[in-house]
């Protein structure tokens, strides 16, 4: 599960410099796990999370490429 997340993260970042949470749903399983490895690339600095006041939904954040 965390590849295939991380495996779409830099293939829609490749596409486009931000990429919103709800885009890297697409594994299958449970939706807390699947944040869990999202919060896990941003911990390991594959990710850098852009503060998003327009809404405090999970599937609402906002994320760019953090080290290359």
């Amino acid at each position: 599960m965390f590849l295939k997340i991380r495996d779409q993260a830099r293939f829609l970042l490749q596409q486009s410099d931000a990429v919103m949470c709800g885009k890297l749903l697409c594994a299958t399983g449970d939706s807390w796990a699947m944040l869990a490895c999202i919060d896990r690339l941003v911990e390991l600095g594959e990710l850098r999370e852009v503060p998003n006041t327009y809404s405090g939904a999970g599937q609402h954040r906002i994320f760019i490429a953090g080290r290359i």
